[in-house]
């Protein structure tokens, strides 16, 4: 049997990486991996603090380990990742200004066999909790972009709507 191949699914607030990621765990097929921040923000109705970005990073790595040897023991080849810990450390530069969590989160994101950036050319929805809004998003994604070249990790930009999304994700993971 081949290995787990863990793919990230990257990118700023509302650019459908849930919907994408479930897709794609549908069709490979494999094991969706939801993001932690969701769960945490809607259990406490609030955003967190700085004092809380490490362990939503940590507890977003375990997840993923988890879900590596569940789909192991299944006989699944996908690990499919809604967001990763280099998106929480981002956020933490990006929001708080703290760099802390920037290491670690590289040095786990180079266990993935793939990352998709999805790119924010879907509408902005307001969700009340999470979303910063389309001017946030947009310096989100620079960000990102900026922190994947810097460090060297490969990754695909993914854009488009609906099946579009969907096929261009294919393609990327398609070579794997």
């Amino acid at each position: 049997m081949k290995a787990v191949r863990r793919v990230a699914i990257i990118g700023a607030e509302c650019v459908g990486k849930t919907e994408l990621a479930q897709r794609l765990a549908g069709s490979l097929p494999g094991l969706w991996v939801p993001e932690y921040l969701r769960e945490f923000c809607d259990r406490l109705q609030r955003t967190p603090r700085p004092d809380e970005q490490a362990q939503i990073l940590a507890e977003q790595r375990l997840r993923e380990e988890q879900a590596a040897a569940r789909a192991h023991e299944r006989r699944l080849q996908w690990v499919l990742a809604d967001s990763a810990p280099l998106v929480t450390a981002a956020y933490s530069e990006l929001l708080f200004d703290d760099v802390s969590l920037h290491e670690q989160a590289i040095r786990h994101h180079a266990r993935y066999q793939a990352t998709l950036l999805l790119v924010p050319d879907l509408p902005w929805v307001a969700d009340g909790i999470q979303r910063d809004g389309p001017a946030v998003r947009e310096a989100f994604h620079a960000l990102l972009l900026q922190r994947l070249r810097q460090s060297g990790l490969a990754f695909a930009l993914i854009g488009g709507l609906g099946d579009e999304r969907a096929q261009a994700a294919s393609r990327a993971l398609r070579d794997l």
